[in-house]
Parts: C-alpha cells; structure tokens; sequence
C-alpha cells in the first residue's frame, strides 16, 4: 500500500491560502496534478526525491528542466558551500563574476559578451529590449511552436492570460511557425520596418529542417531585424555550447539558464559584441538599461554555474542524457506496445527533453487522460509531469518506472474501453496552464 499523503495535501492547502496559484511558478501549481495527489516536496538527492509525507518518488521533469546532473550534486554543493563561507554579494563585481564571464564564453564561444541575471523570463526580456534599441522597431515576433519565453506582457500578452496587460502592448507581438522560411519571410515582407526581432528556440519535438538556423538569421538580417535563440532549455542540455554550438550559428543574441545552474538560479543573455556593447559604457548610442540586479551576481549561484560548466565539459554530461533518454523511450514504448495503447501513449521530443502526449479515442490530446495516467504513476512511485531526464537516473530506476508505466497504461486501457476516463482520474482534469479562468 503506498503511503498516506495527508500532510502533502494539508501543505498543498496551506500554501493556496498563502501563495497565489498555490506555486511559485504555475507549472508547479495543484491544478497541473491529479487531484489531492500533488506532492510537497521535503528534500531530492540524486534522481529522487521525497515529500513531506515521507513518500519517496523517482523524479521526472527534473526540476522544470534546471536540474540536469541529479538533486544535490556533491561537487556543485561543495562548490557553493565554499562560496557562502566568503559571502554571496558585495557593492562591486566580485571575482567570481570574472570566472564565470571567463568559463561561459570559453564554453559558449559563439558568443562575445554576456551577463547574468537569475531567471530566463528576465534575460529574453533584456534581450527584446535591446533588439528594439538597435533596430529602432517595437513589435515582436514569436515563435508559435514553443510554449514559453517569458511571464512579461510582450510574450504573456500574447496568451490567454492578457489580463493586467494594455492591449497597446499586446499588439506589439505577433506570431511566425517554425521552420517555414517562407512563413517567415511573408511575416516580414508584411510587417516590413515594424519587427525588431524573431523569438524562438533553436528546436522543437520534430526534426529541424537542414539549415534552418542559418537560414532564418539571414532573412532576418536582410529585412533589418535581429534573432534572440532562446537556448533557456536546451543550453547544457542538448549541449553545454546549445544547439547554436552544435550547427554552428552565432545567433544575434541568446538566452541560456535552466540546467546552467543545476537548481540554482542563475541564467544568462549572451551575444554579438556589437549589439551587447549597447547595454555597457562602450557605446556611442543611446545606452540601453540592460539587466541591472542586484542579485545577478551572487557567488553562489555563479559558482554552481562554473561547477555544472566545469561537469558538463568533463563528464560529457549530455550524452548521458541522451543515451539515458533514448532508454527510457525505449522501454516506455515497448510497455505501451505491450498494454495496447502505444497510439494513445505517446513519447516525443528529444531523448534528453522527452514529454508524452495522452490522446483520447479519437486521437486527439486528453487532459482527462492525462490525469488518470499521472495519477497512476505517482501512486507507484513515479512523479512525472513530463519524462524528461537527468544524468542521475540509474538502470533500476528505469525498470522502475516502466513497471510503473505499465500499471499507468493497464488503467488506460481500462478507460479507452469504458468511455469514462474521469472515473479513473480521481474525479477532476488537470488543467492548462495557459487559460483565460481558473
């Protein structure tokens, strides 16, 4: 019998009264979990991690995708460790800032300058704004195949959740799809001098198109507007240089944090001397007020950065991602081979960014079904809002889960042939983030 919950549940009720969505990121919030099942995390180590209840669950999604090398780390911890003996922030740059600028763009060398921040949403906010600087144009474009580039009102307002934002900025966003140069190049041709910039990460779930990157920036170049590769994902997970380093573009700008910090908050913007050089004292132009934080500095989270840097290089940590990745699709498959739902249970992505799709009978995506596929994972010891993988995920902990998808799937089909699947779900959907009502 597995654990009872009630104390998960009785924080998780605490925290709705006292932190609005009950989260502080709305990824994170009950609604996204079956009901009464969300677990309130205590302590993680490795590829597990425990609730307040004492319940111990092997952990998919890592963290939002930020923790990439396993919870708690000894080398990253003891690196931190030694920076808070020293003291974490000061009136002047310290040192550690030096190191850290000094490792990224030797990690990264498709980039020239770059500063630090503690969140994505911050740094592809900075990067639009300088992007409308140079290029003296405000409106927006982003790409409509990735899910998230920041909680601002240029991207937020192009959302279902535009409340609190002036429809003025709203309009300022516009939309291209990825991969369709010629999608692209009408968007421009239409909005020709008003785009300052093209938004997007450097992939999606599907193939990317040979050439694509290259071929984006120079449509972009021609018709005078910048690109911002949002590598918040992929950097130091597809590849500690991000998909930029692995086909060879040197973006206008880009963005990088999540895994960079293995938990810690830290990210990163990062780009062309020339356009970053407007946010600094080198600039004959107008200056930019780029990213000013008090906090972005912090020796702490930079030496986590340095630590996962120093890791990634050593360890070739995104081969074991990917290799760690394309097992459990692998298993994961065969299980949903074997229960007969391999057309309804469905892994996609890249091995080391792997999510599932749940689809109803008629092959359309189900959050009913996603529900009551979640909740039986989580009742056998798996907590997986996505299957994305870090390197700390051992063999057993694999087999583990694909039992643990095997019951998941055995209830499914269970659900397919009874029409019924909010029976089996526990009686309420999870729900979208992105939606108008709670």
């Amino acid at each position: 019998m597995p654990k009872a919950h009630t104390s998960s549940r009785a924080a998780a009720e605490r925290l709705q009264t006292l932190v609005p969505g009950g989260a502080h990121t709305y990824a994170k919030g009950p609604d996204q979990y079956p009901a009464d099942l969300a677990p309130v995390i205590a302590r993680g180590r490795g590829s597990h991690v425990w609730d307040v209840d004492g319940r111990e669950f092997i952990e998919y999604g890592s963290g939002l995708r930020s923790v990439a090398l396993g919870h708690a780390h000894p080398e990253v911890v003891a690196d931190v460790r030694a920076c808070l003996e020293d003291g974490s922030n000061f009136a002047r740059p310290s040192v550690h800032e030096l190191d850290a600028a000094e490792d990224f763009l030797s990690t990264v060398p498709t980039v020239d300058m770059v500063k630090f921040a503690k969140n994505g949403s911050d740094a592809t906010t900075a990067a639009v704004k300088l992007a409308r600087a140079v290029t003296g144009r405000d409106e927006v474009a982003i790409c409509v195949d990735h899910p998230f580039f920041s909680c601002d009102d240029w991207f937020i307002g192009a959302t279902p959740l535009g409340a609190g934002i002036p429809k003025t900025v709203q309009s300022l966003t516009v939309r291209f799809p990825f991969g369709d140069l010629d999608a692209a190049r009408a968007l421009l041709e239409e909005r020709a001098g008003k785009i300052a910039c093209l938004v997007l990460e450097p992939e999606t779930a599907q193939a990317t198109p040979e050439g694509y990157l290259a071929a984006l920036h120079q449509l972009a170049h021609e018709h005078g507007a910048l690109v911002v590769l949002d590598e918040t994902i992929t950097g130091f997970r597809r590849s500690e240089r991000g998909v930029q380093g692995l086909v060879g573009v040197r973006p206008d700008l880009t963005v990088f944090g999540k895994a960079m910090g293995n938990g810690f908050a830290v990210s990163a913007l990062a780009g062309r001397r020339e356009v970053m050089e407007r946010g600094g004292l080198a600039t004959s132009d107008p200056r930019v007020f780029l990213l000013s934080t008090t906090h972005g500095g912090e020796t702490h989270a930079l030496a986590a950065a340095r630590a996962v840097m120093r890791i990634c290089r050593r360890d070739g940590v995104a081969a074991r991602l990917d290799a760690v990745g394309r097992r459990l699709r692998t298993l994961v498959e065969e299980v949903t081979a074997s229960e007969g739902v391999a057309d309804r249970v469905v892994v996609r992505g890249r091995p080391c960014n792997l999510v599932f799709a749940t689809l109803d009978p008629s092959g359309a995506p189900s959050q009913e079904y996603r529900t009551l596929f979640m909740r039986e994972l989580l009742l056998n010891g798996v907590l997986a809002p996505s299957f994305v993988v870090s390197a700390a995920l051992t063999d057993e902990d694999l087999e583990r889960t694909a039992a643990a998808v095997g019951a998941a799937c055995r209830t499914y089909r269970k659900a397919l042939d009874s029409g019924d699947p909010l029976t089996w779900a526990g009686g309420r959907a999870v729900k979208p983030v992105f939606r108008t009502f709670a």
